[in-house]
């Protein structure tokens, strides 16, 4: 068959005749790929084809060279490298010739698909005359190739990584991308894609970003563009500007006070897109001098890579006024429609990053504002001021802000029960939220909640959530963090009289019709399972009654017939809030002897409602159910054996579940739980197991997070079974040996440290559980040829210097492991061991007092083997 007609029917509204066109494109592709790529290619490139088949056959060519999923995005990359080469020229060229197609749709295609293969080719050192071919391009006339170009060097530059480019091509392709984006190019559409094609090739600009007279040109440029009579070219290039704030941070001081200027006047006058991104670039340097300040904390010594400029302190003045105003600009239906942004959301935004940034600095520039609109008749003016209010509440310190929490708090209150506007109460009620999350509870000296309001304050939030969805799910947001709040007070907690009543008006919520808009029974639940976790043992009787009549409530999700799958998903959304509430309720009864004796009657049946919730999915293992079954491992110990003839199999396909990681590490921490609460008597089940656990640390297709939890199980499992655990010894330790040498020699970013810290974690977590676990049997001496090489790992982490605290405190704890359990025999190794000594006596002085306690255990354990 005709490719064309093959692609058109792809596209058919028939689904039969879409399956069959769908089904001949992937034989196709199996029988001869090189064919196959070549006749999407020609596809493409033929003016005489419709646009659809033309623009359909570059997004499958696209699609057969990457994909989402890494091992999958691997494979299509592989497959590339080793197609015919001269199949691989012809594709190329027929891609470089629709870029001067007069149809836009296939120019555009064709220029993502040259960005995909040239992300494939360049880091290989092939293609190397693509970049000097898309340049000759640029100079040349019609426009439309010219645009197509530019686009295509922008893709480029999202592909590829900056080391692959060279300093003069990079030279030469902003050269190109700013004089397309200058004034003098008469045509829109040619500016447009420079000014899209600059913001990905920022990041190749380092160098010239360091030169004076590059970087005031590429400025000049950008600010030149952010007052083009074309909105898609201005939004564009603030853009840009948000892009340059925070990646040339360091570099912008010489221009701050032109671009406040445009940006000023930009928020005041111009259409929303671009307004946004001007409010946005203010956010964006918030979010660098949060960062560097957080770092450095204030005094800049000479650690600090870049200083920060206080260019936010420098723009209060004339910077909080301009966003105070935009709070002004809010929609009429913003509170219903979940993703809404708009001018007055990006303003408040920002209003509350100033905050963070400034401190108390910001606090008389607003509250002016607040006295002067929050009793206005116009609705507007009133929100306005309660949204300044709630955003300056993170950042200044509690002696400035209480004062005025104190005069505002009653105003508020009345506010949320009387005010005839739905968009003043539901900002109030966020605004009370952060009240309750900043200035109140242990963190706080004066309390904002006396004997007298507390009752004022559980009567209102409770009456207002009655209200419409969105204010009552703001009302459970501020009485969660109220909750939290009273956490850490002891004994006996204000909220005790009420806790009968606040358990009931949020089950009452969840009832609610409308409870599935505005995240509303979700919030209900999570602010009972607040309510619950930090309540005290006044009310322990109160929530044991709540047990029944959750597990009723669970009951009764299983009782549905016949779902479509909207309401299958639904159901399964229920079934998972109600799950994580039955475990906070456990770990909460579970954690003291006499309520967890009453509780334990419930046991049998909440196992049972839990395996019947893993039953009604076929494939997929319920992640909520997974973790409360751990919580309940957890609070019933050895007896959880009667429950794993059943459970077994889920907690095998739990594992066996690549797709959805979380689910997987999920059920690796539940293995973990199980372990610790049955110990010997999990014996049957470790073959199974462990034998899962060993080939999901083989496979390549398993996201890397799952790898660090299934080394800390196999310390687990260890643990428990003691030395039983020989049988798996010897793979269990070549898969810890091999994964330790991967996690020393790491030069990376923040998230590959932080990645490699967690697995480090994870390897010796396993290895102490091993030691503890053949302590005192007389199999020990099994340990002692691996014993060598857990050193040399040791030596190899501390002399890195990048361990965090976590690691620190696991690591020395093996180092005493080792020689508790090992005795004599680890004594003369440790002695010689390169950095143990040094290792142990910074631990000893460290401010850390979990890691110190650790170091002292160690040196105890050490000191005995060494005299031995």
């Amino acid at each position: 068959m005709e490719v064309t007609q093959v692609l058109f029917n792809a596209q058919s509204i028939d689904g039969t005749v879409r399956k069959n066109a769908e089904e001949s494109l992937k034989q196709f592709q199996e029988q001869n790929l090189p064919g196959f790529l070549l006749s999407l290619s020609g596809e493409l490139a033929n003016e005489e084809k419709p646009v659809e088949t033309r623009k359909l056959a570059g997004l499958v060519l696209k699609n057969a060279l990457d994909a989402k999923e890494q091992h999958r995005k691997f494979e299509l990359v592989q497959r590339w490298l080793s197609l015919d080469g001269n199949a691989k020229s012809q594709i190329k060229a027929c891609l470089l010739t629709t870029l001067t197609s007069p149809v836009s749709d296939a120019r555009s295609t064709a220029s993502q698909v040259i960005a995909k293969v040239a992300g494939i080719e360049l880091p290989h050192k092939q293609w190397p005359e693509l970049i000097g071919s898309l340049l000759s391009n640029v100079h040349q006339l019609p426009a439309q190739a010219k645009q197509a170009t530019l686009e295509t060097l922008g893709y480029l530059c999202e592909e590829v990584s900056p080391d692959v480019i060279d300093q003069d091509q990079v030279n030469k392709i902003l050269t190109a991308v700013v004089q397309g984006m200058s004034s003098s190019e008469g045509n829109t559409d040619v500016r447009l894609a420079a000014t899209r094609a600059l913001y990905n090739a920022l990041g190749f600009a380092q160098a010239n970003f360091s030169n004076d007279m590059e970087r005031d040109y590429i400025m000049r440029v950008v600010c030149e563009a952010t007052l083009s009579p074309e909105v898609r070219i201005r939004q564009a290039a603030f853009e840009c500007l948000v892009s340059i704030s925070s990646t040339y941070y360091e570099k912008l001081a010489p221009y701050i006070q032109d671009i406040f200027n445009i940006t000023a006047k930009a928020v005041r006058e111009d259409e929303e897109p671009v307004a946004l991104q001007a409010i946005e670039f203010w956010s964006s340097i918030c979010d660098e001098e949060i960062d560097i300040l957080e770092e450095y904390g204030g005094d800049f010594t000479g650690d600090s890579d870049i200083p920060c400029f206080y260019f936010i302190k420098q723009a209060l003045p004339a910077l909080v006024p301009m966003l105070l105003e935009t709070l002004l600009k809010q929609e009429e239906d913003q509170d219903q429609d979940e993703g809404a942004w708009n001018i007055a959301m990006a303003g408040g935004t920002c209003l509350g990053l100033v905050a963070r940034t400034v401190g108390d600095d910001i606090v008389p520039l607003v509250v002016p504002f607040i006295e002067e609109n929050i009793s206005k008749p116009d609705w507007r003016q009133r929100e306005a001021a309660t949204y300044a209010f709630g955003s300056i509440l993170e950042g200044p310190s509690p002696e400035k802000l209480i004062p005025l929490v104190n005069v505002a708090l009653t105003f508020m209150l009345s506010a949320l029960t009387k005010d005839p506007n739905s968009h003043v109460k539901d900002t109030t009620a966020w605004t009370l939220g952060r009240i309750f999350e900043f200035l109140h509870g242990s963190v706080v000296d004066s309390p904002i909640i006396s004997q007298a309001n507390c009752q004022q304050i559980i009567t209102v939030l409770l009456q207002s959530m009655k209200d419409t969805p969105n204010v009552a799910e703001k009302a459970c947001g501020a009485l969660y963090f109220l909750a939290q709040g009273y956490e850490e007070m002891g004994p006996s907690s204000p909220l005790t009289p009420f806790f009968q009543e606040i358990v009931q008006s949020l089950l009452t919520v969840t009832h609610r019709e409308d409870a599935g808009e505005s995240r509303l029974r979700t919030a209900a639940y999570e602010t009972l399972n607040e309510v619950v976790r930090c309540s005290t043992d006044e009310t322990a009787p109160l929530v044991l009654q709540l047990v029944p009549v959750i597990m009723m409530e669970l009951h009764n999700t299983l009782e549905g017939q016949k779902l479509s799958s909207d309401e299958r998903e639904k159901q399964s959304e229920l079934q998972g809030l109600l799950c994580g509430c039955l475990q906070v309720i456990i770990q909460k009864l579970g954690a003291s002897e006499p309520t967890k004796y009453v509780f334990m009657q419930y046991a049998d049946q909440i196992m049972g409602l839990f395996l019947r919730v893993f039953a009604c999915r076929s494939a997929t293992v319920h992640e909520e159910a997974m973790l409360a079954i751990g919580a309940l491992a957890y609070a019933t110990g050895a007896d959880f054996a009667k429950y794993m003839p059943e459970f077994y199999r889920y907690l095998e396909m739990g594992l066996q579940n690549f797709e959805e990681y979380q689910v997987c590490a999920v059920t690796v921490g539940v293995v973990g739980d199980i372990s610790r609460a049955l110990e010997e008597k999990i014996v049957p089940y470790c073959d199974g197991i462990m034998t899962q656990l060993l080939k999901n640390l083989s496979s390549n297709q398993l996201h890397r997070s799952v790898k660090p939890p299934i080394f800390s199980c196999f310390g687990d499992i260890a643990l428990a079974v003691g030395e039983y655990f020989e049988k798996y010894l010897m793979w269990a330790m070549s898969a810890l040996q091999s994964a330790a040498e991967l996690s020393t020699h790491i030069a990376g970013d923040d998230e590959l440290v932080e990645y490699t810290n967690s697995l480090r974690n994870g390897i010796l977590e396993a290895y102490s559980g091993i030691f503890q676990g053949f302590k005192n049997s007389p199999k020990t001496q099994l340990l002692i040829p691996y014993a060598p090489h857990i050193l040399q790992f040791l030596d190899g982490i501390y002399m890195e210097k990048d361990m965090d605290d976590v690691v620190m405190k696991t690591a020395i704890g093996v180092l005493g492991d080792l020689a508790d359990t090992l005795g004599s025999h680890a004594g003369s190794m440790i002695q010689q061991s390169v950095s143990s000594k040094d290792f142990l006596n910074e631990c000893l002085s460290s401010e850390d007092l979990m890691i110190k306690e650790s170091a002292e255990w160690a040196k105890l354990a050490i000191s005995r083997a060494i005299s031995v």
